[in-house]
């Protein structure tokens, strides 16, 4: 494993790293740091049940989620505040079974403006865009904007 800043990256393609989870309700109750699976692949961050009642995490609704087998399963979804090196956001979060490997999904990485380059399998900060209506953009450029 080569170490890269925050990060591990395992000579089989997948990175891991150290994250602080805690209740953005409960700033009285220490934060629980541990490592994650990144899986870009994944919307939302995954987080076994007993640690999230621990940080006395509310469940806030239930969905349904495809498994990598195929399979439908439906689990509670709460809101939990991840931190990074010196990133943090709340993020939505799966209460999830009990030795699932914790996994910090799509949604939380974006939400800390960080990405996983798709070669070395680092995590970078993304470069940050806000879309424009055509009206708002010069004439010649709102020309080849089809979708604005």
């Amino acid at each position: 494993m080569a170490e890269t800043g925050r990060s591990t990256v395992p000579t089989v393609g997948v990175t891991f790293t150290r994250v602080k989870v805690s209740n953005p309700r409960r700033p009285d109750l220490v934060p629980v740091e541990f490592e994650f699976l990144i899986d870009t692949g994944a919307i939302y961050s995954v987080v076994s049940t007993s640690v999230l009642a621990a940080l006395d995490i509310p469940r806030l609704e239930r969905q349904v989620f495809t498994l990598a087998d195929g399979t439908h399963q439906a689990y509670d979804i709460g809101e939990a505040f991840f931190e990074l090196g010196t990133r943090g956001r709340t993020s939505q979060v799966v209460f999830a079974p009990e030795g699932v490997t914790p996994l910090l999904g799509a949604f939380t990485l974006e939400s800390l403006g960080l990405m996983v380059n798709p070669v070395t399998r680092e995590l970078m900060p993304m470069r940050l865009f806000l879309a424009a209506a055509a009206a708002a953009l010069p004439p010649r450029v709102a020309a080849f904007c089809t979708r604005c």
